[in-house]
């Protein structure tokens, strides 16, 4: 299946919006992981195995492994994924932004060596630095659009052709460079009012949406301003609220537990809401 058939696929059979990230940190590891040399794989694995009951996808961040030297744990954390939790999408949040042939090699990096089904990139430098990937078919794109970050708004609300640029990624995204049909955005939770000014520009377009949990992203607030008409159409991304639940030796049952109680708290707004809508 393509990146979103298989999310589709995914929202239904676990009935959830939640996407795990995964950004291992080891010095917050368990002390019976802590200085062992798969610690990175052994920690997301057991945090996968703990949380995919309640997950739509997953997305390991990219930096957290390289800094660590570990790529070679993210390509066996990714195919772990595939194989052991088949129908789960895996995005690769990496944010890349460059130009013809590098943009080329970011997206076989992505796809070839990582086999991810997605993988996130910046489309400041236009759309030829975004073409590369969607000529890798049943792949997603997921292109920032507004970050949940501060920062964000230095550019993202600047004024072009009368709209904020935020908006005018997301119009360009859902008309003129989604040929494949395989295209995302990334719009933070922390900014609800342009998570519904997204959603009306772009239709059932998935919608990858960082900062619940340690971030402060209001659940409620996310959901109502999000979802498409049928309660779907977000990945709602929840990182180091998941990873990071226990410290000790149970962490991943802690991490399944913290997963479980997010997915419930979105389905009971997103269920709420579709009750009220009828």
């Amino acid at each position: 299946m393509s990146f979103t058939q298989s999310l589709v696929s995914a929202w239904a059979h676990t009935n959830s919006l939640l996407c795990v990230g995964l950004d291992p940190e080891p010095k917050r590891f368990p002390a019976g992981l802590k200085n062992r040399p798969e610690a990175i794989f052994d920690f997301c694995r057991a945090i996968v195995d703990a949380t995919a009951p309640y997950a739509c996808s997953f997305k390991p961040q990219i930096a957290y492994f390289a800094s660590n030297r570990a790529e070679d744990a993210l390509e066996q954390l990714i195919a772990h994924i595939h194989e052991q939790h088949p129908g789960i999408p895996v995005i690769l949040d990496a944010k890349r932004g460059d130009i013809g042939s590098t943009a080329e090699q970011y997206a076989r990096e992505s796809f070839e060596r990582y086999r991810a089904d997605a993988v996130t990139v910046n489309p400041y430098m236009g759309f030829d630095s975004i073409e590369p990937y969607l000529a890798h078919q049943g792949k997603g794109v997921i292109v920032l659009c507004r970050t949940s970050n501060p920062g964000g708004s230095d550019l993202q609300f600047l004024e072009t052709g009368g709209r904020p640029l935020y908006q005018q990624v997301a119009r360009l995204a859902a008309d003129k460079w989604n040929a494949s049909g395989e295209l995302s955005l990334v719009v933070g939770a922390t900014f609800p009012a342009e998570i519904a000014e997204v959603r009306a520009i772009v239709g059932e377009m998935p919608l990858l949406i960082p900062g619940v949990g340690a971030q402060g992203g209001d659940v409620a607030a996310t959901v109502g301003a999000g979802r498409t008409a049928n309660g779907t159409g977000m990945m709602i991304n929840s990182s180091r609220a998941i990873l990071y639940a226990g410290d000790g030796e149970d962490f991943a049952e802690q991490a399944s537990r913290a997963a479980a109680a997010t997915r419930d708290a979105i389905n009971l707004v997103r269920t709420h809401r579709g009750q009220s809508d009828e």
